[in-house]
């Protein structure tokens, strides 16, 4: 894997019916993610106070090929087939990390 991180921001407005059981999709995804995956290194999901349906996401990966490898992860496939109605609008932002610096 290449060195340079890939770090992502994703934006997404998810239908405020659906939002509980999005929620635990989306939960279920980045656990498995994380524990499954050796180039995902971080994947943390926050949803804007006063508009819980506006989620946010930060996406670090060890490289590009850990990113693509992600893409095709069968349970990242399964959230995305089961989330596709949900979600409402999303917007994939590229980013430049400045500093991260997180506790073991």
């Amino acid at each position: 894997m290449s060195r340079k991180p890939v770090v992502r921001m994703a934006e997404l407005e998810i239908d405020p019916d659906r939002l509980e059981t999005y929620r635990e999709l989306l939960t279920e995804e980045i656990e498995a993610s994380v524990a499954l995956e050796d180039g995902v290194l971080s994947l943390s999901a926050v949803s804007i106070r006063d508009k819980p349906n506006h989620i946010r996401i930060l996406e670090i990966y060890a490289g590009q090929e850990a990113y693509e490898a992600h893409l095709q992860a069968p349970h990242f496939l399964k959230y995305k087939k089961l989330t596709a109605d949900m979600v409402t609008s999303l917007t994939l932002i590229e980013v430049d990390p400045i500093a991260m610096r997180a506790k073991p």
